[in-house]
């Protein structure tokens, strides 16, 4: 049984039908890259699945469990964690509490400001950030403000407050936008150590095709809410209709 399966997964938006028919399976232990041109409608599948967007029709399950409907913490509270392609850190907290809040919301169902006050008596919490923390090597700037952190420091700190969820299954919004060279490979050796020493499954959007191709298992190709190919690397690099959908019919 696949871990993560939509069913005609459809999305639309008034008489705009972003996602139309998607159908996906990722296993346990794999790493599936999500493609496509931008408007392809990646990251509506991504809200969709996550719970930050509710189906127009179609089904999602989780690990058996029918997720459509559930609200996104009830979805994390199951093991599904996510990092975002936009800023999702809160600037004025320190690495730490950045962490902390994301571990506790998810176990708590919602923030507190009481949590400040009391978080010592959180063991779990405490607990699960050290181990993030060392995880994502970030355990020298625990004590810093996010916003002091540099920007690929900040990107991997997002990374870390989707793992604070404790999730089997992570997704992963452009990871290495905006990287340098030395950032990104960085960061692809944290992508390989969830992979590999954590074992995690890993659900990847990334636009950075050396990437996509050193890491992913398996590809999926999303062109106008459908998608158009699905395939090992190697399959995927060599399909026409995806050099066509992404790249103009150049060669990926």
């Amino acid at each position: 049984m696949a871990l993560l399966e939509t069913r005609n997964l459809t999305k639309e938006f008034g008489g705009l039908t972003a996602l139309n028919q998607v159908n996906i399976s990722i296993d346990q232990g794999e790493l599936v890259s999500l493609i496509g041109p931008n408007g392809a409608g990646k990251s509506t599948l991504i809200n969709t699945i996550t719970g930050m967007l509710e189906p127009t029709t179609g089904e999602i399950t989780y690990a058996g469990t029918d997720i459509v409907g559930m609200e996104p913490f009830e979805i994390a509270q199951l093991g599904v964690g996510r990092s975002f392609q936009t800023a999702s850190i809160f600037p004025d907290l320190t690495v730490r509490e950045n962490i902390e809040v994301a571990a506790f919301a998810t176990e708590h169902d919602s923030f507190s400001v009481n949590f400040f006050r009391r978080r010592d008596a959180y063991d779990d919490v405490r607990a699960r950030t050290d181990r993030v923390l060392e995880v994502i090597e970030l355990e020298e700037e625990a004590d810093d403000a996010a916003e002091a952190l540099p920007y690929g420091d900040k990107r991997r700190l997002e990374v870390a407050i989707g793992l604070a969820t404790d999730p089997d299954l992570m997704f992963m919004d452009e990871p290495t936008a905006g990287m340098s060279p030395s950032e990104t490979d960085m960061t692809v050796s944290l992508i390989r150590d969830l992979l590999e020493e954590q074992g995690m499954t890993i659900f990847l959007v990334e636009h950075d095709m050396d990437v996509i191709f050193d890491v992913s298992d398996r590809i999926i190709t999303l062109d106008k809410g459908e998608i158009i190919a699905k395939g090992t690397p190697d399959e995927i690099r060599d399909d026409p209709t995806v050099r066509e959908a992404y790249l103009g019919g150049e060669e990926v």
